[in-house]
């Protein structure tokens, strides 16, 4: 599965929120002007977009902010869809439970591409076991920790010391956690419309 390695500010500017996390005041300053030569016209076209256009662009900002390409994030679609919840929050629920943002939410990694990278390099263990694949789903009473060796990181152990606001569904004590709960969408603070994503889908 490829990676995006182009870059992320215009990412950001494009859907008009910082996807990753770590744009700064470069970026909060340019949020409201779209990337590309034609900025201002940019601006006027996305006052007047279509029904198709403002569901798209939504999809993209939780697809992009997730950090997952095409492919994957419509196999977690489907997978959202085999409920018999909502699909919307269903599919916010799963992604949430990926690997690498619940070591991002546990604030062990300062955006996703760094959590995905800790874990793509085996530094995270799930219920002592080494797991590398950041699309893996956790689940409710697994826990979680950084293998000893990535703690003395010195960058690592700046973080593990840092107290941090958790969501209600995770709990953490130092470089070790658990998941308690399945998220559910009170849980995520981001700004999703994931009704727009149903309805880009199901077109």
């Amino acid at each position: 599965m490829g990676r995006y390695t182009g870059p992320k500010h215009k990412l950001s500017r494009r859907e008009g929120v910082d996807l990753f996390g770590n744009g700064g005041e470069s970026l909060e300053r340019r949020l409201n002007q779209p990337p590309g030569m034609h900025g201002q016209s940019a601006t006027f076209r996305r006052q007047r977009r279509g029904d198709y256009e403002v569901q798209m662009r939504e999809k993209q900002k939780v697809k992009r902010t997730y950090g997952l390409r095409e492919k994957q994030f419509r196999r977690f679609y489907r997978l959202a869809q085999q409920t018999h919840a909502l699909t919307g929050p269903t599919l916010l629920s799963l992604l949430e439970r990926r690997l690498d943002n619940v070591v991002f939410r546990m604030g062990w990694a300062r955006t996703r591409p760094q959590a995905r990278q800790f874990v793509s390099h085996g530094h995270v263990l799930v219920d002592g076991q080494k797991i590398d694949i950041p699309s893996y789903l956790v689940a409710p009473d697994q826990s979680l920790a950084l293998k000893p060796r990535t703690q003395r990181i010195p960058e690592i152990q700046e973080l593990i010391d840092v107290p941090i606001s958790l969501p209600e569904w995770l709990a953490r004590s130092g470089a070790t956690g658990q998941v308690l709960r399945v998220p559910g969408r009170e849980d995520i603070a981001e700004d999703f419309d994931e009704r727009l994503v149903a309805e880009f889908y199901s077109r």
